[in-house]
């Protein structure tokens, strides 16, 4: 079964930016979606970004207009582009891979926004 496999986590001053990004160790069959989700202590895991297999994008409002999500469907992976961070950006991030036989999930990399 593939796993997803997620880099660029950190720790980043406001205002600055970092880049995630995550692909599949295997091949993934009738992808729907690919996106990111984050969850911060305390708190439900909510959605980022999303791409669907269309490339339609949705985003949440918190993070509009400064992170953008881009996917490469020949290579089953997707980025996170993330600008103008702010400390409440701080959260564990999670890759999602919706397909006909349901979601996959990364393992999580932890994004600190703190001066």
């Amino acid at each position: 079964q593939a796993q997803l496999v997620e880099s660029g986590g950190g720790l980043v001053q406001p205002g600055g930016s970092l880049r995630l990004s995550c692909a599949a160790s295997g091949s993934i069959a009738s992808i729907n979606s690919m996106g990111w989700y984050r969850q911060a202590p305390g708190k439900q895991r909510e959605l980022v970004a999303r791409i669907a297999r269309g490339g339609t994008t949705t985003y949440a409002d918190s993070v509009k207009g400064r992170f953008t999500i881009s996917r490469d469907n020949a290579k089953n992976a997707v980025a996170l582009q993330m600008n103008s961070l702010k400390p409440e950006d701080t959260a564990v991030y999670y890759c999602n891979v919706n397909s006909l036989f349901g979601d996959r999930w990364g393992q999580g990399t932890q994004v600190t926004v703190s001066s």
